[in-house]
């Protein structure tokens, strides 16, 4: 099994960076999202943002020491996204970036075109 490693950018999503005071009374630097203008979905156990993975399948504009395969945006439900107009589906930003990392080594794994093996020259 491949290990997977991901970074989210949070200031992605709708926020305010707040400093507020903490328990010891020190100002500490917060990032606050709102839940309901990100279209957080509150399930029983938590509050989870949905996310997607979508792969890279032209790595070659990707910076050479760029090691990505994947980019993370948000997930909706269908109902929502479909009240979307194109445009409005362009709006929500890339989130991060992810890596898909091949089981035996530090390289990505990358999609491979199947070759074929034909014992016949022609």
């Amino acid at each position: 099994m491949a290990n997977i490693s991901v970074k989210l950018n949070l200031a992605g999503l709708k926020h305010a960076v707040k400093k507020m005071k903490g328990q010891t009374s020190d100002e500490i630097e917060c990032l606050v999202i709102p839940i309901d203008l990100n279209k957080l979905y509150r399930g029983e156990k938590g509050l989870y943002l949905d996310l997607t993975l979508i792969e890279i399948k032209d790595r070659s504009k990707q910076a050479p020491d760029q090691k990505d395969t994947h980019l993370v945006k948000q997930s909706f439900s269908k109902d929502y996204y479909d009240s979307l107009t194109e445009e409005q589906r362009k709006e929500f930003p890339i989130l991060g970036n992810a890596i898909l990392w091949s089981q035996n080594s530090n390289e990505p794994e990358l999609s491979k075109p199947q070759e074929k093996h034909d014992d016949l020259p022609f």
